[in-house]
């Protein structure tokens, strides 16, 4: 597979990989900068125009996003955890860019080749092209168009076993942040809460098998928008990749087994048995279906069993 993608992604452009490892590192500190900017998100076909802006910061960094067309959807973030979002985001279970990625050379190369693969030019300015080719078969690969000046991903491409595009990221402009009263969320954006919760759900359930590499970051727990139970969300990432396993208590409520493929992400739901009545095990994440289900089938709780 990663014979096939470098060959894809241009492999005879290919520099050392000492070059991929400085320029991962430069990306690993392009968050502390402060910018703003438009970009365009392209999945299943579909794109959608964003205004992001971002203060950067050795302390604190703060970060607003406003998608232009279609609904107005709208998230404020600070420290990579949001704190408002608009009602179409605050019912999905975790907001597509949370947590922040905190990108270390050594821990990725265990499970990916790093190749700088040339230049290119994105939103009129110049950028070095790295790639990430996974080892194995439960991770995608990215092909990072990282900004000369600044090391901030000007395009990012999200790219299957096959070489299909599965997600794009990608600039239109980008600027000095200038204005602080754009950091303000509009009234639509409602307080978003999560919850350390050492004795709830995400204590009680693990996962009994995880791709090699993947590492729990996070277990909160927050209240559903749309049934008024305790949610708990288990966030696991390898550094690059990364899923989220939600857990909820059905309640009596009516719900089956389900399977999908979002463009790069992946939805498994599994119903299981345990001693206080059923909870629906829900797997989300950018990594391939056969892993989801693999993941979701390894769940274990207290006296669990899957619900016929």
């Amino acid at each position: 597979m990663r014979v096939v993608l470098l060959a894809m992604l241009g492999s005879c452009l290919v520099q050392p990989v000492q070059a991929a490892e400085s320029w991962l590192q430069r990306l690993t500190q392009a968050e502390h900068q402060s910018f703003q900017g438009t970009f365009i998100y392209e999945r299943n076909g579909s794109f959608s125009t964003h205004a992001v802006w971002h203060k950067g910061g050795d302390e604190t960094i703060s970060e607003r996003l406003l998608q232009l067309d279609g609904p107005a959807q709208e998230v404020l973030r600070v420290d990579g955890r949001p704190q408002c979002m608009t009602d179409a985001l605050a019912g999905q279970a975790v907001e597509a860019q949370w947590p922040a990625r905190e990108l270390n050379a050594a821990q990725l190369q265990q499970h990916y080749d790093l190749r700088v693969l040339g230049s290119s030019r994105v939103a009129g300015r110049s950028a070095t092209v790295l790639a990430l080719i996974p080892r194995d078969r439960h991770r995608y690969a990215f092909e990072l168009h990282l900004d000369d000046e600044t090391a901030l991903p000007l395009k990012s491409l999200l790219i299957n076993e096959k070489g299909q595009l599965l997600e794009r990221f990608q600039f239109i402009s980008l600027a000095s942040f200038e204005n602080e009263d754009a950091l303000q969320p509009s009234a639509a954006c409602k307080p978003v809460s999560f919850d350390k919760s050492p004795d709830g759900l995400s204590q009680s359930w693990q996962a009994g098998w995880v791709p090699p590499g993947f590492e729990l970051t996070q277990a909160l727990e927050r209240t559903s928008p749309l049934s008024a139970e305790p949610v708990a969300y288990l966030l696991y990432g390898d550094g690059l990749a990364r899923f989220s396993i939600f857990l909820e208590p059905l309640r009596g409520a009516a719900a089956e087994d389900a399977r999908s493929q979002f463009g790069p992400t992946a939805v498994v739901s599994r119903r299981m048995s345990t001693a206080e009545g059923d909870v629906m095990v829900t797997v989300v994440g950018e990594i391939p279906l056969g892993t989801a289900e693999r993941v979701a089938l390894s769940m274990q709780g207290g006296d669990t069993k899957s619900a016929q």
